[in-house]
């Protein structure tokens, strides 16, 4: 029984060796890769980060350049939005104000003409009638 027992692979001094000896380099291997794979993953890492600052760059200045024009855009429509609110609000004025005359409403403006001429007028007869009664005194 001996034999048997001999025999039988537990037993086996060599073979215990050698299984300790494989688990050992599978440890070891196991330990380099984990490192290896530490190594790789900061300058994976590193190589993201630096990719994602080029894309960054060039989409910033894409996207600045979309900006720039849509900015152009609204500017312009602005403008012409102004213009037209401008054009209208002239074009209102001039019809409500036609529209009061023919009532017989006048704008404060053209009275304050008819002031002016009617001061004027009232000067030219007061000089007038200086004149004529100095010329009648003599």
């Amino acid at each position: 029984m001996s034999d048997e027992n001999d025999k039988k692979p537990e037993n086996d001094p060599q073979l215990a060796g050698k299984i300790k000896g494989s688990a050992r380099q599978i440890w070891l291997a196991g330990l380099g890769a984990y490192t290896k794979a530490e190594e790789d993953t900061g300058r994976f890492f590193d190589r993201l980060v630096q990719e994602g600052e080029q894309l960054e760059n060039k989409t910033r200045g894409v996207v600045e350049k979309q900006i720039r024009s849509v900015e152009d855009r609204v500017e312009g429509v602005r403008d012409r939005a102004t213009g037209t609110w401008d054009r209208l609000e002239h074009l209102f004025d001039e019809r409500v104000s036609g529209a009061l005359r023919r009532l017989g409403i006048y704008r404060q403006e053209d009275i304050a003409a008819l002031e002016k001429r009617v001061a004027a007028l009232e000067a030219e007869l007061t000089a007038m009638k200086d004149g004529k009664g100095q010329d009648e005194e003599e």
